[in-house]
């Protein structure tokens, strides 16, 4: 696996998006190093209007690569208080920049997964490629 960039201030989930937490109710969320690197070349992606709500485990955008379409799932139960809307004009912002290249923010967030450490997550990526997921 080439050296993936997985900051130790995240909180990742098994479904590759990282989560930053900004206070105890608010947080933004994006796709790791892991997953950008997986998709390829990102050309679109559908994101949600602010105001929408976002619940653990449904679908709250979907990214288009050269490779496939994949959903982004949410890894926490709240509303959407900002969208990064650059990202609609300029997806490749992601592959260069995943972990700047936040989706949205979330805040009121009443209820959150089970989050992994970056140590975790680096832990399960390796065990997926050895499977060849």
């Amino acid at each position: 696996m080439k050296n993936m960039n997985h900051p130790e201030h995240l909180f990742y989930t098994k479904s590759h998006e990282w989560i930053l937490f900004t206070d105890d109710t608010t947080a933004k969320i994006g796709i790791t190093d892991f997953a950008q690197d997986e998709l390829g070349d990102l050309v679109f992606i559908n994101l949600p209007e602010e105001g929408d709500e976002v619940e653990i485990d449904q679908v709250f955008a979907d990214l288009e690569s050269v490779k496939a379409v994949s959903d982004i799932y949410g890894p926490v139960n709240g509303k959407i208080s900002a969208v990064n809307e650059i990202l609609m004009d300029e997806p490749e912002l992601i592959n260069s920049d995943p972990y700047g290249a936040w989706f949205i923010e979330v805040s009121d967030i009443t209820e959150k997964m089970n989050f992994l450490s970056a140590a975790e997550y680096i832990q399960f990526c390796e065990e997926e490629k050895e499977l060849g997921h």
